[in-house]
């Protein structure tokens, strides 16, 4: 996921887990905070760009891990999506030794990312007992991998066996590439279901769209960030979606960066908004398949711009939605929302749900 300086700031406002049908709020410390977070990320990615190359600048996204060290002359990039870990190196001393130490730190780090810095090159990574990628990756005699002798052993064989280098502009890049299992995905979720099954009974919200919900944000990766600061496995937002659910809690201010990246506390906050459309928000629709849906579409564009693809008055919207099918309900959806992104959104949790009920 290379981007280019340019198209790393962004509007975090218009992000998705808008709050409710009510006209959109406007908050002065939230702009500050935005543009504060706009500010980081410009810093960050010239820093990418000045040593990489505008060509290499390679930031965590929500399905990539990307961790700088060494300087930012060594990343790890860990693709959620593709099943792929990449470790590589430009460093002009001594690469090779910097690339093994990298690898052995990445295949033990751990899945709790609340005091972990993907904007710096900072060296905070924590070295797990139950390493992140534990069961996704297999060394080369097919183990999973908990304890440093044998991620020492893997690194060494990796980079006997497995060293590639390329140019680019005029670095010489040393990397490993690592595939994971064929069912990592599965794997992930699978890890999560106790917090997920927790959640789902105490806000009374479908396991089976807590995953997919999951699965279509970060594809499960615990440490996933968006260039609009949305946070965690549910990808959940500090001043929307974070604020919302803390008042329903009587909780007073928004949830931190540290409180959210943690993974039993994001599950717990999204499932807890997801409970907040389906049951205030939206419960004004009768159908529980026609409320699925557009919880699911509310999600990502807030609840008030699902009900204004039937109206723009609410009582009237709930009226228009309450005469249709849940067919019509996801056709209106999936054709007249006007974000792009909504309607994907709404196709691919929608079909991912049904994978976890079909299979679950």
């Amino acid at each position: 996921m290379k981007k280019l300086l340019s198209l790393l700031i962004i509007a975090p406002l218009l992000i998705s887990c808008s709050s409710s049908y009510k006209k959109d709020r406007y908050h002065p410390e939230w702009v500050k905070d935005t543009n504060g977070f706009d500010i980081l990320m410009g810093q960050f990615a010239h820093n990418i760009e000045n040593i990489w190359g505008i060509n290499e600048v390679l930031i965590a996204g929500p399905k990539d891990y990307v961790k700088y060290s060494d300087q930012y002359y060594t990343r790890s990039h860990i693709n959620f999506d593709a099943g792929t870990v990449t470790v590589e190196t430009i460093a002009g001393t001594d690469p090779i030794n910097r690339l093994r130490q990298a690898i052995i730190q990445t295949l033990l780090i751990g899945d709790n990312p609340s005091n972990v810095d993907l904007y710096s090159d900072a060296n905070d990574i924590q070295i797990s007992k139950e390493p992140m990628l534990y069961g996704l990756v297999l060394d080369n005699t097919g183990q999973p991998i908990r304890w440093k002798g044998r991620a020492t052993a893997f690194a060494d064989y990796l980079i006997k066996h497995k060293l590639q280098k390329r140019m680019s502009g005029l670095h010489v890049i040393w990397s490993v590439t690592i595939p994971m299992v064929p069912n990592h995905l599965d794997k992930r979720a699978h890890r999560y279901l106790p917090i997920v099954r927790e959640a789902a009974e105490k806000y009374g919200v479908a396991e089976s769209l807590i995953l997919a919900i999951m699965q279509t944000e970060s594809s499960f990766n615990p440490y996933a960030v968006s260039n609009a600061d949305a946070l965690g496995l549910m990808q959940v937002v500090q001043n929307t979606a974070g604020a919302d659910v803390f008042r329903m809690q009587g909780k007073w201010g928004t949830p931190s960066r540290s409180y959210l990246l943690n993974p039993q506390n994001n599950i717990n906050t999204g499932t807890a908004y997801l409970a907040l459309l389906q049951d205030n928000y939206l419960a004004g629709i009768r159908n529980p398949a026609s409320r699925r849906y557009a919880v699911i579409t509310a999600y990502n564009g807030g609840a008030g711009s699902v009900l204004r693809v039937f109206s723009r008055d609410k009582n009237r919207a709930f009226s228009i939605i309450n005469k249709m099918s849940p067919d019509q309900v996801y056709r209106a959806l999936l054709n007249d929302h006007p974000s792009s992104e909504s309607r994907r959104y709404l196709y691919k949790v929608a079909a991912a749900q049904r994978n976890y009920n079909r299979y679950w």
